[in-house]
């Protein structure tokens, strides 16, 4: 019965790293869509989202049934309910990437945002995408004090969405509310796919410690 746990437990980390590595490849392409005017790659990303959303519905089919037949207990159970919540995050995480894509093609031929706000998005998605790539790693070798750093990288986006409406707050900003609507919403989607990747993180580090991080010392 262990084994068979163990099993179930090891397909699910198993789909949490796929959906892991998928949500990071949406938002480059993503990015490269909104800077670039590259209609095919926004095209591919919104296309691809229903494969993040199935293997999301995987996770949580596999989670239920696990629960079913092995009735896990304590720590064992905190494991299921934690990949529900990763799981969770991650999934809209692929559906933030996707809004930044539908942002590139309504727009296309032309780029999304203006040559001014393009290097501050860029170095959002720089950050953004070091954080998808911590938690595919940290999904397949967790570890609590690695985890727990992705809010320090939290806290870069949020400074440079503040960079982002410094420039579109400014007297001199000469492309209008509707471009300025734009670039507000899309350094919102930025910020909030960190968020979602430090509430991977948080789950990460209550499944290795067993306590919540508000009471980590």
């Amino acid at each position: 019965m262990r084994e068979e746990f163990q099993s179930d437990l090891n397909e699910v980390s198993r789909l949490l790293v796929t959906m892991a590595e998928a949500v990071r490849e949406a938002l480059r392409k993503a990015t490269t869509a909104l800077l670039t005017a590259d209609l095919k790659a926004a095209q591919s990303v919104i296309e691809r989202d229903q494969e993040v959303d199935e293997i999301y519905s995987q996770v949580e089919a596999k989670v239920a049934d696990t629960i079913a037949r092995q009735a896990p207990v304590a720590s064992d159970l905190r494991m299921v309910i934690t990949a529900l919540h990763i799981s969770a995050d991650l999934e809209r995480m692929g559906d933030l990437a996707e809004h930044v894509a539908k942002t590139a093609q309504r727009r296309h031929p032309s780029p999304a945002v203006p040559a001014e706000l393009r290097p501050v998005f860029k170095d959002m998605a720089d950050v953004a995408d070091r954080m998808a790539g911590s938690i595919a790693g940290l999904l397949a070798k967790p570890d609590a004090e690695l985890a727990a750093k992705l809010e320090h990288q939290d806290d870069d986006i949020d400074e440079l969405e503040r960079q982002l409406f410094k420039i579109m707050l400014d007297d001199d900003w000469p492309y209008g509310a509707e471009t300025a609507i734009d670039g507000a919403l899309l350094g919102r989607f930025y910020e909030r796919y960190a968020d979602h990747a430090v509430n991977v993180g948080e789950q990460l580090v209550y499944l290795i410690t067993g306590e919540p991080v508000g009471d980590q010392s």
